[in-house]
């Protein structure tokens, strides 16, 4: 008699069917949904794809009387999970009349990515996610005692033993599966709140970002899962005095990395300082309780940039500044943040000069 596991890791190449798993994201902007289905052979292009449907009126995306969402294939990744050909498939949801639904924030960032003035730039990006991880039944950081309080901060950045680092499996089993489906994974480390983690992706080109940082994201979902830990990405999991969870972007232009970029840098920065108000309300939900000057965080009423300071909304790199050109830090947007938004956002003021 097989075991479960035999069976959930069974080789299917022999059949050369593959199981594409379509993943979106859901009516909160932040949930995401996937469903797999049989294709006839491998892939090797998203174009190759068939586009798909789903319930909308259960995702809180449609009504019930038109409940149908129309899923657009728009990336592939090899599926770390199921293995061998299979793939994962990063959609983007519209109507069956071809109109992209509300929260469909891939759309519009594709636009600008397009855009030619943004495509002669070949925009950078490099994405620190953090996240936290919660004991499942209590809703409470993983390694914390049930109810109380871990020792303060200070040990847990970057440490190492069984009273610092909570979760590490779970990190190390992302990294790897993350490096596996092809997304471009620079790194990861423990942050400063115990139970707290960060992955870095990038850099990565224009729309490339939000795909691999949504699929990174599903993946660490998914891993999450099998372990029987909750995920969380709130920018201020726990109150008092306990870092919070950011989504620092990196970000640099062709022009930024040449000579004389740094210039140019200033210019892009100064027109960042323009449109603060709009990029915060842009950059996720409850970030207030995350941008108050203390914790490596600049006040979210205002605007500030630095060399070398991690308490400033932008900040630029010691490098940067000796070298004359390179790229720069936007440490506003919250962990919640949707990466479609954020990386076109800052494409849009700083090229493409929006006001």
């Amino acid at each position: 008699m097989s075991l479960l596991s035999d069976l959930i890791n069974l080789d299917i190449s022999e059949t050369e069917k593959i199981i594409a798993e379509y993943v979106w994201i859901g009516g909160s902007g932040m949930d995401l949904r996937s469903k797999a289905r049989t294709l006839p052979g491998p892939i090797t292009d998203p174009s190759q794809l068939p586009k798909w449907n789903y319930d909308g009126s259960s995702t809180g995306q449609a009504p019930g009387e038109d409940s149908e969402v129309i899923l657009y294939p728009q990336a592939i990744f090899k599926d770390p999970f199921r293995r061998g050909n299979n793939i994962l498939v990063m959609c983007d949801a519209y109507t069956p009349a071809g109109v992209p639904i509300p929260g469909n924030n891939r759309h519009n960032a594709a636009k600008v990515f397009s855009h030619p003035d943004v495509v002669t730039e070949v925009p950078w990006y490099g994405i620190e996610q953090e996240y936290t991880l919660l004991q499942k039944d209590v809703k409470w950081p993983v390694g914390w005692p049930k109810g109380g309080y871990p020792g303060p901060q200070g040990p847990y950045y970057c440490g190492v033993g069984a009273d610092k680092a909570f979760g590490r499996d779970i990190v190390d089993a992302h990294y790897k599966a993350c490096i596996y489906a092809g997304i471009n994974i620079s790194g990861i480390n423990g942050e400063v709140m115990p139970g707290q983690w960060e992955f870095q992706v990038g850099p990565a080109v224009g729309i490339s970002a939000g795909d691999e940082v949504w699929i990174a994201r599903y993946i660490l979902e998914r891993i999450t899962e099998i372990a029987g830990v909750v995920l969380s990405f709130d920018p201020k999991p726990i109150e008092g005095d306990w870092n919070g969870a950011g989504a620092h972007t990196n970000y640099s232009t062709k022009s930024m990395r040449e000579d004389g970029g740094y210039e140019i840098i200033l210019k892009a920065i100064e027109k960042l300082s323009l449109r603060h108000k709009e990029h915060i309300a842009a950059y996720g939900e409850g970030n207030e309780r995350r941008l108050t000057g203390k914790h490596e965080t600049a006040d979210i009423n205002t605007f500030k940039w630095g060399v070398a300071n991690r308490g400033a909304s932008i900040r630029v790199g010691r490098d940067t500044e000796k070298e004359g050109k390179g790229y720069f830090e936007d440490r506003r947007p919250a962990s919640n943040m949707d990466p479609y938004i954020v990386t076109s956002m800052i494409a849009e003021t700083t090229i493409l000069g929006k006001q």
